[in-house]
Order: C-alpha cells, then structure tokens, then sequence
C-alpha cells in the first residue's frame, strides 16, 4: 500500500495545467494521500522534510561566527550565544588559522560546510558524550551543565541538518529514543554503559549460568545496587534479566553518579533539538531521523563519487579536449585505488572539494564538479596540484600525463590541506616551486 500512495503522489504532482476547479479538486486528493501515507506508515523522505524546514531561512540577514580550527566548539558556544544570533538567519563563517592569519573568505557554503563538519566531530568528542564511539549517550559535565551546553549541543545538531550540513550520525540508539518516546520508553543496553569497569561488572550478571554465578557476581556492586534500588533477593536465573535491566534504566536514564539526575541535562539537550522545528519532525518520523542522529556504515564509493561529480569540458578547440581526454581516466582511477584505502580517503576527496565528509541531506547546491588547470593564457605557468573551490563545490585537476604524476601530487594537496582557503594557497605555492 505504501509505493502505491508514493505513485499517486507523483502523479498529483505532475498535474500542473488543470482548471481552478481540477486544481481544488487535486488539493483535497492530495491532503488525503497525505492522510493515508501518515496512516499506512509511508514517511516522506527526509530530505523533503528538511526542504520545508530549511524554506523559512532568511538567507537576507546573517548570523556570524569566528571559527579558530583548533578550538571549534569554543567559538561555536560562542557564536551561538551571541544576543543577535537567530537560527532562522543564514550561517556566515569566517576562519582564522592555527598560525592567526585570517583567511579572506566569503562564506558561499563551503566554509559553512566545513565548520558545521568540524563541530559535529568537535561535539562527539566532547565531554558532553560518552561512551563507544559513533553509539555515544549524555555524559555528566558540571561545567557544560553551569553554561548550557546541552542545549547548545541539541541546537548545533539541528541547525546543522537545516542548514546543509553533515547529521551528527554518533548518538546511540538509547539517546535518539528518548526524546521520541519518553524516557521511561527507553531501552538501554550494555554498550550504553560508559564505564568500562561496570559495565563488565554488570555484564558478568547477565552472562550468569546459575544462581550461585548470579549472587557471586552481585557481591562487587552492592553498595552500587543499593543506591540504584536495585539490592534484592535473587531467587531464579531469570530473576538476572530483570535485575540488568533495572541496572541498565537506572544508571542510563535516570541518574548518573548516584546523585545527580540526568533529567535535567537530557532536557536542556531536547530543548535545543526543538531548534527550527526538528524535534517536532524527530518525533512525527523517527525512522527517517534515525539513520542521520545515529551511525551508520559510510555509502561513500567510486561510483558514487564518479556519478556526483559533473566533468565541465573546456569549451575551446581540440587540443585542450585532447588534455582533459588524458586526465578523465586517470581521476576515474584515483577513485578506484582511494576506495580500496577505505572510506576515509573518499571522504577527504570530497572534503577537498566541498568541505564536507559526506554529502549532507540536503544535498549540495551547486552539483560537484570536476574541472581542468589549463595553462592562463599569456603565462608558462603550469598546474601540479588540483585546486578546490568549496564555495562552489568545484574542483580543478590538473593535466598530468601519468598516473604516477598525478596520483602523487592529488596525494599531497589532501594531505597537505587543512580547510576552505587552504586548498588554492597550497597549490600556488607547490607551483611556484
């Protein structure tokens, strides 16, 4: 039932050319096909959703932030703190190196890009979040709680996937149920447990084969289990499922270090997620979020990439088509070899080019692209290493005639570029050697 209400959805949206009376009538066919994909189960895709949201940005006023890459957050906290920022306006990001040199940059999307990238990796790694990389849940900090942190890391994580970046993809399925179910709808499991003498404590419970195993294993947590309520007669091997369980909903959802309630930090974090609207479709289409707040294998591959990237021909005369004839092939390849390293040298292809590890859920505006350095007219300069345009999402390779050459010199601009206006600089450089 669920592709057929998709079809007839495509059908009334091709319907352009009717009457006022046909148009009235498509309306009324379409508010009922939404009725029914909502009662069939068939969510809209979550790119649709976040058109909708993203369709209130002001992109007329600007809200600025001063990014150092080595202290992202820091200036994030900052930025959004700020008495005149407003998440409905436009992202404008300007960044300073590590050296202190500004960089002149006008934010395109690139640079926004590339800061929201870089605070998603800077908020994982917080001590907002703890626990298995990539399945990480609240962690207890005094100081983030005293600043507000929480609720900046939840409006972080929704202005990011409103305004075109990356989605966090590093919350554990415990933490992205809460706010969709409630917490007493939680269900935590060992992995959620951060720490890892207790959580191997609490492990040898479950994996009791008698009783006797059951009480022997108690005997290490009883002052823990007494604070958690959780001290009582065990009788049956069963009784183990329920005593882990009770464990596990204590210490992950309900208290953290017997005192303090994680109620209050879990809150101020939903608060911020309600930032533009998301939370509230978090909540109406959680198996559309799910896949972009919780991690999930990369889909980066050579001919995902191959596809996504348009190659611009010059539009001058044979010889410089000849050229480019000689380098398609060669990238087409550079793809191959980057995706037998892993997914990471994908990602820093696309990082190069755009400023993004992965192709955000709003997609890219424009489309990736691939051009060629050919020699500027009047000049004996010659192009070795690619230079990128993130603004514009465009990368210009340059004519190497062997793969050896060109592999080489694609190798060290990655490697050797740390964001948005370095790309260009490294390459000027490398060119005038």
């Amino acid at each position: 039932m669920c592709w057929m209400v998709c079809f007839l959805y495509e059908i009334v949206a091709a319907l352009s050319d009717v009457s006022t009376d046909e148009e009235e009538l498509n309306h009324a066919i379409f508010a009922s096909l939404q009725s029914e994909s909502r009662s069939t189960g068939c969510p809209p895709a979550v790119k649709d959703i976040l058109e909708e949201l993203a369709s209130k940005i002001n992109f007329k006023m600007k809200s600025k932030f001063n990014i150092s890459r080595s202290n992202v957050l820091d200036g994030a906290i900052r930025g959004f703190k700020r008495g005149s920022y407003d998440p409905h306006y436009n992202i404008m990001v300007r960044f300073s190196d590590d050296m202190g040199f500004p960089e002149e940059a006008i934010d395109l999307g690139g640079p926004k890009r590339e800061f929201l990238r870089l605070l998603m990796d800077a908020l994982s790694q917080s001590s907002m979040f703890e626990g298995e990389e990539g399945k990480t849940d609240l962690a207890l900090d005094s100081i983030a709680m005293r600043e507000d942190r929480y609720f900046i890391a939840g409006r972080a994580i929704a202005v990011s996937l409103v305004h075109g970046g990356p989605p966090a993809c590093f919350l554990s399925p415990t933490l992205f149920t809460r706010p969709v179910n409630g917490p007493d709808f939680a269900k935590p499991i060992l992995e959620d447990i951060a720490d890892g003498d207790l959580r191997e404590k609490i492990k040898m419970i479950a994996e009791s084969k008698t009783i006797e195993d059951i009480r022997a294993a108690t005997i290490p947590l009883e002052e823990y289990l007494a604070s958690a309520g959780c001290l009582r007669p065990l009788r049956r091997l069963a009784d183990k499922v329920v005593l882990v369980d009770d464990i596990l909903m204590f210490h992950v959802v309900h208290s953290f270090d017997r005192e303090v309630s994680v109620l209050f930090f879990f809150n101020r974090f939903q608060d911020g997620l309600r930032t533009l609207e998301v939370l509230d479709k978090i909540q109406a289409y959680p198996e559309s979020f799910h896949p972009l707040l919780c991690w999930v294998p990369s889909t980066l591959n050579t001919n995902l990439l191959d596809e996504f990237f348009i190659i611009h021909r010059s539009e001058e005369g044979p010889n410089k088509w000849t050229a480019e004839d000689a380098v398609i092939p060669l990238w087409r390849d550079y793809l191959s070899d980057a995706e037998t390293q892993g997914t990471e040298k994908l990602a820093s292809i696309l990082i190069f080019a755009t400023g993004a590890s992965r192709i955000p859920p709003l997609g890219f505006s424009p489309r990736p692209s691939v051009e060629f350095l050919h020699k500027e007219h009047g000049t004996d300069t010659t192009y070795k290493l690619p230079i990128a345009n993130t603004c514009i999402n465009c990368l210009k390779l340059p004519l190497h005639t062997t793969y050896n050459d060109f592999q080489e010199n694609i190798d060290f601009a990655l490697d050797n570029t740390h964001g948005f206006g370095f790309a260009y600089i490294v390459s000027l450089v490398y060119v005038s050697m």
